[in-house]
């Protein structure tokens, strides 16, 4: 697009700006801008830069605790993890892009959020994503899940960071929107951290790493947009990545971050140049004069607007102290990348662009960055859904049920997607994918961090309220399992269309349930990211607020696994058990429904419960932990045999209904395994710390029997549980 394009109302429209913005564009300018300087707003203000619609309402999230180094703001956020060590950590998405583009969408979210920790000074040391994909049965799910797969596989491994978790779920509503949610942990000194806001009036401003091209122009705008039948056009929009070039990248960066060089940093992510150079010089209160003929290109004739809307990937801005330039510059031309003093700072507070010679924008910063439109939309809350009683709902036979349920695609093994990661890289990887959290130690030490990626969107459909509560609380407990004390969060709201009043319902509720979870659980938020418009041809996606979360082991050597560990252990539940089956996985996958309330998040129960299990696990009395969640306890007691090969007897109670027992999913619970001299220990300890416990029954044999209903082979069980993803992804149109 030139310069000389004029304004048109079709032109600002295309720019997904609506009229009322437009104006605030010429009150700022006192001018009608030129199209790089529209441009520029378009990105800057779009959805997925500026966070108008959910800002007001991300603000009443927690983001402080004596171990938040940094909270939201940054390019991460940052905690004290102790011995002057921290965990950085973010978790952002990459819908749209890998929709179009399946491996490249995908590939470039996992290098765009490893920039985004490593920028601040961190080795990156794993990587977790959060997959959704649409019914197997539409025609595009196979070709999505291979690309997305083989994209995450293929960055993570060539760059060397393992990827050890996530979870993937399936369902109609993302057969036209996909969800690809990457998370990204470093280790950094934690009087190391380099932060963005730009200082020092006259200090060179430089650009390293890759060339710019025209892929990903307007790729912030396309991802602050619905999407309709022309989606497969935008795959212009789509960035290219290349691992090899950021490996580099991340190697020079720590280098030069070794010495005294560097002022600021940022990476160049969602809007590229724009983004980058207009936060840093926003935050340190600056102006930036830049000369974009300097900044490395690898096409011909690209215009100003190309050059500051591109999205080319493994790019970085920098602002060094004078005089460091040459040792910057050696430092980049060792590892074989661009290296580019492309601007200045001035004393302004504007951007000022030149081309060939020539003044190509002229903007203030301030306005432009911190001005951005903040938009209190109408909501309004969701309908509250009736309490579906167990009698209502028929009882099929537990055991048919269990293997129907193990089946399905939502709990059928991931091992497919898991085996294409390379999860043992820089081998610190303690507990690999397929456990209720993964477990990286801290290198060199005996310390470890868990990390966990969770969500349950069809919760947050019947109640986005209590699904956000819901989500935060199964994060705290699947880094409770493993023994890891909860540190802080990191989310990625995914949702539709924030203009219907019903969307925007839905992420208010589901971020005030999030708030009070993570008030409640002393579990901070310390970055983020939203992703609107979620939607195809009207239709949205399940309201989908994924956490990712961190927490320490201080000792690697007490932690817990999910596998029985050996034959006659006893079986112990942790929690209350009422049976419910509201919006649960055997309602949906044996009856069909998709209806009812989900389960209540009891949140003074789950920080007691999540603290006993934790102390139990320091205090080395159990074998085996596992928290139970989607399927009920019936399907968490099976994973725990299946994962180890050794069977198991359960005894039903009296008092509640069997299929309401066994596949309910109530909050807030466990399963123990503890040798039977350890058994009175655990439970004396519930009971003083007023917790629910009971044994329910023990290991051993090569079965899994519920008394007073049968047995199944655990061969029989696992060949269901591990067939149903390779079989369906080896069907003839996989690769279509």
């Amino acid at each position: 697009m030139s310069k000389e394009s004029a304004i048109t109302p079709e032109v600002i429209k295309s720019h997904g700006l609506t009229a009322d913005e437009y104006k605030l564009v010429l009150e700022i300018m006192g001018r009608a801008p030129n199209i790089t300087e529209l441009g520029i707003f378009s990105v800057m203000w779009s959805e997925h830069c500026s966070y108008k619609s959910s800002k007001k309402w991300l603000k009443t999230l927690p983001t402080t605790a004596p171990w938040v180094i940094c909270g939201p703001g940054e390019n991460a956020g940052v905690i004290d993890i102790g011995d002057g060590e921290a965990a950085i950590f973010k978790m952002e998405s990459h819908n749209h892009p890998s929709f179009i583009e399946p491996y490249q969408g995908a590939a470039t979210g996992v290098g765009g959020i490893l920039r985004d920790v490593f920028t601040m000074g961190a080795r990156p040391v794993a990587n977790m994503n959060a997959l959704r994909f649409g019914d197997p049965a539409h025609p595009k799910t196979r070709h999505l899940v291979n690309g997305v797969v083989a994209g995450i596989g293929g960055y993570g491994n060539c760059i060397g960071v393992p990827t050890v978790g996530g979870e993937t779920n399936f369902h109609a509503s993302y057969n036209g929107n996909i969800l690809v949610n990457a998370m990204t942990v470093g280790l950094a000194r934690a009087d190391r951290i380099f932060y963005s806001a730009a200082a020092g009036v006259g200090n060179p401003v430089v650009y390293v790493g890759s060339k710019t091209g025209r892929d990903g122009i307007h790729g912030a705008t396309m991802a602050s947009a619905e999407f309709s039948e022309d989606s497969e056009e935008k795959r212009p929009t789509v960035q290219v990545g290349d691992p090899f070039t950021e490996k580099l990248l991340v190697e020079a960066c720590l280098e030069l971050m070794a010495t005294d060089a560097i002022v600021a940093i940022q990476d160049m992510g969602a809007a590229g140049l724009t983004s980058s150079s207009f936060e840093m010089a926003s935050k340190g209160g600056l102006g930036i004069e830049m000369d974009l003929d300097a900044v490395p290109m690898r096409e011909e004739g690209m215009s100003a607007y190309e050059i500051m809307l591109s999205e080319s990937q493994e790019r970085m801005l920098m602002v060094l102290k004078p005089g460091r330039e040459d040792l910057a510059r050696s430092v980049f031309e060792k590892w074989e990348l661009d290296f580019a003093i492309v601007g200045v700072l001035t004393d302004t507070g504007r951007m000022v662009l030149k081309r060939h010679g020539a003044v190509v924008a002229d903007l203030p910063i301030d306005p432009l960055a911190q001005a951005s439109p903040e938009y209190d939309r109408p909501w309004v809350p969701g309908v509250k859904r009736a309490v579906i009683d167990a009698a209502e709902v028929p009882a099929h036979e537990p055991l048919a049920a269990l293997k129907t349920l193990v089946g399905c695609p939502d709990l059928a093994s991931k091992r497919w997607i898991w085996q294409q990661y390379d999860h043992m890289v820089m081998g610190d990887t303690v507990q690999r994918p397929g456990g209720d959290a993964a477990v990286v130690r801290v290198h060199g030490s005996n310390k470890a961090l868990g990390i966990t990626t969770d969500c349950t969107p069809r919760y947050c459909l019947a109640d986005p309220h209590e699904g956000g509560r819901q989500a935060v609380a199964e994060a705290y407990r699947n880094l409770s399992a493993v023994g890891a004390r909860p540190l802080a969060v990191t989310d990625n709201l995914n949702f539709g269309n924030p203009e219907k009043p019903e969307i925007m319902g839905q992420i208010v509720e589901a971020i005030q349930g999030m708030g009070e979870a993570c008030r409640a659980l002393d579990f901070p938020v310390v970055s983020g990211n939203v992703s609107l418009y979620n939607e195809t041809n009207g239709t949205a996606i399940l309201p989908t607020p994924a956490i990712g979360a961190v927490g320490l082991i201080d000792d690697v050597n007490k932690t817990a696994s999910l596998p029985f560990k050996q034959a006659g252990d006893s079986i112990i539940l942790i929690g209350e058990t009422k049976g419910w089956l509201g919006a649960s996985l055997y309602l949906r996958e044996l009856c069909g429904r998709e209806d009812g309330a989900p389960p209540p998040v009891a949140l003074h129960r789950e920080k007691r419960e999540g603290d006993f299990v934790r102390g139990q696990i320091a205090e080395q009395n159990v074998s085996a932990v596992h928290d139970v969640s989607d399927g009920g306890l019936l399907v968490a007691v099976a994973e725990m045999a299946m994962a180890s090969g050794i069977g198991a007897e359960i005894l039903p109670p009296k008092g509640v209904a069997l299929h309401a027992w066994c596949f309910g999913e109530d909050q807030g619970r466990y399963l123990l395994t503890a040798p039977a001299s350890q058994v009175p220990v655990i439970l004396e300890a519930a009971h003083q710390h007023d917790i629910t416990a009971q044994v329910i029954g023990s290991t051993g044999g090569r079965d899994l029997t519920l008394k007073g209903s049968g047995t199944i082979s655990l061969e029989e069980l696992t060949g269901i549980n591990e067939g149903w993803l390779p079989g369906f992804m080896s069907a003839p149109d996989a690769n279509s």
